[in-house]
């Protein structure tokens, strides 16, 4: 009865000042709906990075350069290839042959990029990369072809080109550009085909290639007079199960083509994708502990609130204790009273988070994963800092002499 009736005031209290408990519990919100977010959108990014694996497949292999240049003369680890950054190491055409006649590989394509002009219907296309590969591309990848067909061996030569979704939409009026022709360097190429889009990863180490134009390997070299950028070598053996004994083979022979003084890495799928988590993780953990500050903020606003509160009603605390309320009771009432305020602002964080995480899955192409242990996490730490918060007016009311509550106006 005593408890329901601490709730009862509790309640009457938030009633008496709402604008007053919302901005105090703001600072709660914006914690709680903070934390939720940032996890649920690293869990989710986690989750969409994880399932390229069944997409590409378990037996893709990548071979990277080991050094690489984000400007001056700053250098950052293989697992930071970024769309845009200038990329420098070991990796050569030769590398290419190499890779491609290692014993227990079956498929194997170069990624190239090249520094070029082009020019479309649209005038400067500056969308997305330039990339030479091979004819091998499609069947690492695991992707189709919406329209046309990819260059085949015998177009090594050949001035055609194969464009992403997107390129294609804003390189041309055409929803179906095939044949039309365009320019890259001032050099002619034909549209020979168009890919179905490709699945996006958020934080991807990889060129966006729904917006890449693909040309054959040997023109971008021709176009760039070998100078062309090779950032990446795509391969996949005969046999699944022969992931590990392909790539100790692409390794030795690496290492033989370079004299032992080549700086590369080799990386299964699974190691792309732990690369890649554990920078999320990082990042996750920094940002929010970043956020847990907004929930510090709004203890501290809770405690103020209710210090102002303790110090409006003391004649109601007077009248409490005298007429039998003991210190515990006061101090339970004003305990109830912070946590309600911080476990309120705890609820409406929690309904802002999934809003806010509605909308990224509607505008964008995060698909943030919110689990019942974070929500829970988070309801539980907001009303902890409201009792912690709350604990110090609590326990200044309880102390009161209830003489010195009466006399005081």
């Amino acid at each position: 009865m005593i408890a329901r009736g601490h709730l009862k005031t509790g309640f009457t209290s938030l009633r008496g000042a709402k604008w007053r408990n919302f901005w105090t519990m703001f600072g709660v919100i914006i914690g709680v709906s903070s934390v939720i977010t940032i996890v649920s959108i690293g869990e989710g990014i986690k989750n969409q990075i994880g399932g390229q694996i069944n997409y590409l497949g378990k037996d893709l292999i990548t071979v990277r350069p080991g050094t690489l240049r984000t400007g001056g003369d700053q250098t950052a680890d293989t697992y930071n290839v970024l769309s845009g950054l200038s990329i420098t190491g070991s990796l050569q055409s030769g590398d290419v042959d190499t890779v491609k006649h290692a014993a227990g590989v079956h498929n194997s394509a170069p990624l190239s990029a090249i520094s070029s002009t082009v020019v479309a219907e649209h005038g400067t296309y500056k969308g997305g990369l330039v990339i030479g590969t091979t004819p091998d591309l499609p069947r690492l990848l695991n992707q189709s072809l919406d329209f046309g067909n990819f260059f085949g061996d015998s177009d090594g030569d050949a001035h055609v080109a194969v464009l992403g979704k997107t390129a294609a939409e804003q390189m041309f009026d055409s929803d179906v550009p095939l044949g039309y022709s365009f320019k890259i360097n001032g050099q002619d190429f034909i549209v020979r085909g168009i890919f179905n889009e490709f699945r996006s990863t958020p934080l991807s180490d990889e060129a966006n290639y729904n917006t890449s134009v693909f040309i054959p390997y040997g023109v971008s070299q021709a176009l760039t007079k070998n100078s062309g950028t090779l950032y990446e070598i795509l391969a996949k053996p005969a046999v699944t199960a022969q992931v590990d004994p392909t790539i100790a083979h692409i390794k030795k022979d690496l290492a033989s083509a370079h004299g032992g003084q080549g700086s590369f890495t080799v990386l299964r799928q699974d190691e792309n994708v732990a690369a890649r988590s554990q920078v999320l993780d990082l990042l996750t953990r920094l940002i929010a502990g970043v956020a847990t500050v907004s929930l510090i903020v709004g203890g501290i606003g809770i405690m103020n609130v209710m210090l102002v509160s303790v110090t409006e009603r003391m004649q109601e605390i007077g009248i409490r204790k005298a007429i039998g309320a003991t210190n515990r009771q006061i101090l339970s009432q004003f305990m109830i009273e912070s946590g309600l305020l911080s476990l309120l602002g705890g609820i409406i964080g929690i309904i802002v988070s999934f809003v806010v995480n509605g909308l990224l899955r509607f505008f964008t192409n995060l698909r943030p994963d919110i689990s019942w242990q974070v929500v829970l996490i988070a309801t539980g730490v907001s009303l902890l800092t409201g009792i912690f918060f709350g604990s110090f007016p609590a326990l200044k009311a309880a102390r009161k002499d209830p003489i010195d509550a009466l006399r005081s106006r």
